[in-house]
């Protein structure tokens, strides 16, 4: 610290707090107020998708619980939902899901690829509230 000594730079640190002007920006009332709308939209588009597959569709509600469904729904058994656990494996295996789930309400790779995994949001609403049928996935 040429030139400087411990007591100026801790005067220093307290008159230019960069942290915590970046968490008021950020992290502030109405993004905890998105985030929340965000998640009651989603609940409200898996709980139609829920119940098209035969689930109880409150189950949407309960943040981990919702992906151990879809993942049912998807055809795999529940504990492979703990592969979201592994880095860059979640990601294959979440478009793995999406497409499957999508084949499951009767839609194509590239349909479950943009609608159900990249823009998630509107592609559960339209295999809820669609007139897509649920058709269980054949274990081979």
């Amino acid at each position: 610290m040429s030139g400087m000594n411990l007591a100026t730079s801790l005067a220093f640190a307290e008159i230019a707090p960069i942290s915590t002007t970046l968490n008021e920006s950020l992290f502030n009332v109405w993004t905890g107020l998105l985030a929340f709308l965000w998640y009651v939209l989603v609940a409200i588009a898996m709980w139609m998708v829920f119940a098209k597959a035969g689930w109880p569709g409150i189950l949407a509600l309960i943040p981990i619980v919702n992906v151990v469904i879809l993942v049912k729904i998807a055809g795999y058994s529940g504990w492979m939902s703990l592969l979201y656990l592994i880095p860059i494996v979640n990601i294959v295996f979440s478009i793995i899901v999406a497409m499957k789930v999508g084949a499951a309400f009767g839609k194509g790779a590239a349909w479950s690829f943009f609608l159900l995994w990249l823009i998630a949001f509107i592609g559960y609403f339209i295999l809820g509230f669609g007139d897509a049928k649920y058709t269980k996935p054949v274990k081979p």
